[in-house]
């Protein structure tokens, strides 16, 4: 749509680990794709808060291509996306989603927004927004500053200039921007004056953010151009971005472009943001009992303060807690003094550095067909997983080369291809897929199917699978 004739489109960026509110943000479902504030998913809500200024048919997601083909396939499906084959920070993200933007001539103002925020006012944001596109139409990147009302170690700064003569239309010019600080320095910006917590979210237009990578970036700018040259080639986009985008150097906008550029301008904001960079986090933007709890799922809490207690699955009982963080998950449990969640990263690299999975998926797994749940394992000879299929969804065409199946079906009716048999399989029956046999799954029926699969073989793990024909693309 557009604001004052003036063609705008949010870009969302997705693409994060979510490794600090590990263990209900995994790898494979980062915290983007799950709701930690209300039903909606941080996704969804940064989408809907920004109706009516931007509609969601001018909306684009970027994101991994790993979560486009796994756990978040359902959560991207109403949106344009660009999947990134690997990680690259920041500004290698912006650059493409501009170059795309400006692939059919025109050069829309930008709007660009992490996926994983928290806002309470979506009034003011909107009003902000309005002022930024208004601002960014000359050339100008803006960014919103957040008004710092502790000294946080855990945000970048915005230095600006003249911020001792504020309006209500307040555009401030930026002096620098500063990395989080230690606390001393914190606590120094807090005492000058003039300086904004760093948001993360910035307005633009396509083709100033380009040219100031051109400038400051001119590797990333370099790749960009091959991509856009692949794409006259071949006029498949994606598979010009899957081709040269790895050879992008890792760097954040903030860094590459921001903290150099003369021409970057703030609007003050005050919409009740949150970064959600921590479970304490999570415990101040929560509602809370008078005693300050905030409490989620199966939990009894006697005698508890100021505590995050929350479970996912089982009943999770607490006495005499205070200033405590309780997370509690099917296959994981974190406990943290409510001071110490930022490092739960450190808990991230353990689990990486021993080879563990628990920090990559979870017990249940959500698929694009419907999800599969580990209920035991010996990792050197059998596993047993619940299998849900949704109506109308199938599996890949598959062939496993270390293990044989063993397929119960306790709810629905299922479509079975084995080696060149197709069979129906129906409630209370069970079929066997022998090691190397092409097989298939598939629900025809009106309700999921549901099913118990037993896994023999000396190597069960899930990347032990040759698919020959996959409705999702994988």
């Amino acid at each position: 749509m557009t604001i004052e004739n003036i063609e705008a489109y949010a870009v969302i960026l997705a693409g994060g680990s979510g490794s600090r509110l590990w263990p209900l943000s995994r790898q494979n479902m980062p915290k983007q794709f799950l709701a930690l504030d209300g039903d909606e998913t941080m996704l969804q809500a940064t989408v809907d808060r920004l109706s009516p200024v931007i509609q969601s048919d001018h909306v684009m997601i970027v994101t991994q291509e790993s979560h486009a083909k796994g756990e978040a396939y359902h959560a991207l499906q109403p949106f344009k996306s660009l999947f990134e084959p690997v990680g690259r920070n920041t500004a290698p993200a912006i650059a493409l989603a501009a170059a795309r933007l400006m692939a059919d001539g025109s050069d829309p103002i930008m709007v660009v927004l992490p996926a994983d925020h928290v806002i309470k006012d979506a009034v003011e944001f909107r009003a902000c927004l309005q002022r930024a596109i208004a601002a960014a139409q000359g050339g100008n990147l803006v960014t919103f500053g957040i008004e710092p009302i502790r000294p946080d170690t855990g945000f970048g700064y915005v230095k600006t200039q003249n911020s001792d003569q504020l309006s209500a239309n307040s555009i401030l010019v930026v002096e620098r921007f500063t990395e989080k600080p230690d606390l001393a320095t914190a606590e120094q910006f807090l005492e000058e004056g003039g300086y904004y917590w760093n948001s993360g979210m910035f307005v633009w237009r396509a083709s100033a953010i380009l040219a100031e990578i051109e400038q400051y970036l001119p590797e990333v700018y370099r790749v960009v151009q091959m991509i856009e040259a692949e794409i006259r080639l071949t006029g498949n986009y994606q598979q010009a971005i899957d081709k040269h985008f790895s050879a992008m150097p890792s760097v954040s906008i903030d860094y590459g472009v921001l903290e150099k550029s003369s021409r970057v301008s703030l609007i003050p904001c005050d919409f009740g943001w949150n970064d959600v960079g921590s479970w304490h986090a999570v415990h101040e933007i929560a509602a809370k009992d008078v005693a300050g709890n905030a409490l989620s799922g199966n939990v009894i809490a006697i005698d508890c303060k100021n505590s995050l207690i929350r479970s996912e699955k089982r009943l999770v009982a607490a006495i005499g807690l205070e200033d405590l963080c309780v997370i509690e998950t099917a296959d994981a449990i974190l406990i943290s003094r409510n001071d110490q969640t930022q490092r739960v990263r450190e808990v991230v690299d353990a689990l990486q550095g021993k080879g563990a999975t628990e920090h990559v998926c979870h017990v249940k797994v959500n698929r694009p067909w419907g999800s599969y749940s580990v209920l035991e394992e010996d990792e050197n000879s059998f596993k047993i997983k619940r299998i849900v299929v949704q109506p109308g969804a199938k599996l890949s065409l598959q062939s496993h080369s270390h293990r044989s199946e063993h397929w119960v079906v306790v709810s629905g009716s299922a479509t079975v291809t084995n080696g060149d048999q197709v069979i129906t399989v129906q409630k209370n029956q069970s079929t066997y897929i022998p090691m190397g046999t092409l097989h298939r799954l598939e629900n025809r029926g009106k309700i999921p199917l549901h099913i118990v699969e037993i896994q023999v073989g000396e190597y069960l793990g899930e990347d032990d699978i040759q698919r020959f024909d996959d409705n999702y693309g994988r």
